[in-house]
């Protein structure tokens, strides 16, 4: 460890101390300036490092292996040279001006770039806020669009067969098969298009009416896998915050996705629990499984199992998602969200302070 002391407490013996206080190389013994309003003083008592107003103490100190004059005095320069410690280097001048001001001019870098960062991090924060309100916005768009142009025009189409196998074939006992298959998938692309209208914009959902949606979701479901549902919500909607309303709805769904493209399960079961302090969502099927410890260690089957969006869901609300499988024995997913929104309580609070501070500011 090298153990220095510091003659100057102005500009550049300030400098000095905040880069050495860090450094765990580098221990400062003591700093000298004859000013007692030098702001190196300050600081160094602060941080605990012994000061003194006489210079002359700094060559007496025991274990010195540098003494650093950042004065510029060639009173100090001189004495320096007279007196110079036994076995410790002295840095002075125009050497120890430079030091100084490079270290002072790192500094000023560091500041600049949290200054910066964090910036940065507002806007980062702003654009997210907004990206989001904009693929909500997209999303109403197309679920509307949909639903008023290509749903109207099927639920049109299946009215004029209704008209059209009445007129032509007045006799219900005789259907013609061709025009009967026609119906059923005519049916059969309303259902989906109506199915996918609803994921995009959940029409209970956009009250905020959670638990009416995710029913109103599982009916659908099993209509479009033929999978028997099950649902079971225990404690008061009203306790949890609308961000986080949003998350764990996109978590189920994107949960019962999974459960559809790779579970071939025959049942699948949605409880929600809202706890003390958070809500718990558990999703369970009683479909194939798979095995967990072999797919996290492949990327790509990771990725495609879906899980990924979950956790990430469930970090960005400040919770946590985790999955459990066993080849042959289906799967469970759950998800525990915080009540509350940590991002929409400091926000709130920005909101409510700002004005108060600004008027202090004024004031």
């Amino acid at each position: 460890m090298n153990r220095i002391a510091i003659i100057g407490a102005g500009r550049g013996g300030t400098a000095l101390i905040k880069i050495f206080n860090k450094d765990p190389l580098v221990k400062v013994l003591k700093i000298a300036d004859e000013d007692p309003k030098a702001p190196g003083l300050k600081l160094a008592r602060k941080l605990g490092i012994p000061t003194t107003s006489d210079y002359r103490k700094l060559l007496t100190l025991k274990s010195l292996d540098t003494l650093i004059d950042v004065t510029g005095s060639p009173e100090v320069q001189r004495e320096l040279k007279k007196l110079r410690p036994a076995g410790a280097a002295v840095i002075g001048g125009f050497e120890a001006k430079f030091m100084w001001q490079l270290i002072e001019a790192q500094i000023r870098s560091k500041n600049a770039l949290k200054k910066h960062l964090a910036q940065y991090q507002a806007l980062l924060r702003l654009y997210m806020r907004d990206s989001r309100h904009a693929i909500n916005e997209e999303r109403t768009r197309i679920a509307l669009d949909l639903h008023d142009g290509l749903v109207q025009t099927l639920v049109g189409l299946n009215y004029k067969m209704d008209t059209l196998e009445q007129e032509a074939f007045p006799c219900p006992a005789h259907p013609q098969p061709k025009l009967r298959e026609v119906r059923g998938q005519l049916k059969k692309a309303i259902e989906e298009a109506r199915y996918i209208v609803f994921n995009l914009k959940p029409i209970y959902f956009e009250k905020m009416d959670l638990m009416p949606a995710i029913r109103s979701y599982l009916k659908s479901y099993e209509k479009q896998t033929g999978m028997e549902t099950g649902v079971k919500i225990v404690g008061e909607e009203s306790r949890i915050s609308p961000r986080a309303k949003v998350f764990l709805f996109r978590i189920i769904q994107e949960s019962l996705s999974n459960v559809k493209r790779h579970s071939r399960a025959g049942k699948v079961h949605v409880e929600i629990h809202v706890r003390a302090r958070d809500l718990l969502a558990v999703v369970s099927d009683d479909g194939v499984g798979f095995n967990l410890k072999r797919v996290r260690r492949d990327p790509e089957k990771w990725a495609s199992f879906g899980v990924r969006g979950i956790e990430e869901r469930a970090k960005l609300l400040g919770g946590v998602a985790t999955i459990e499988s066993l080849p042959g024995k289906g799967t469970v997913v759950k998800a525990a969200l915080p009540l509350k929104d940590r991002e929409e309580a400091i926000h709130k609070l920005r909101t409510r302070t700002a004005p108060a501070l600004r008027n202090a500011s004024n004031e």
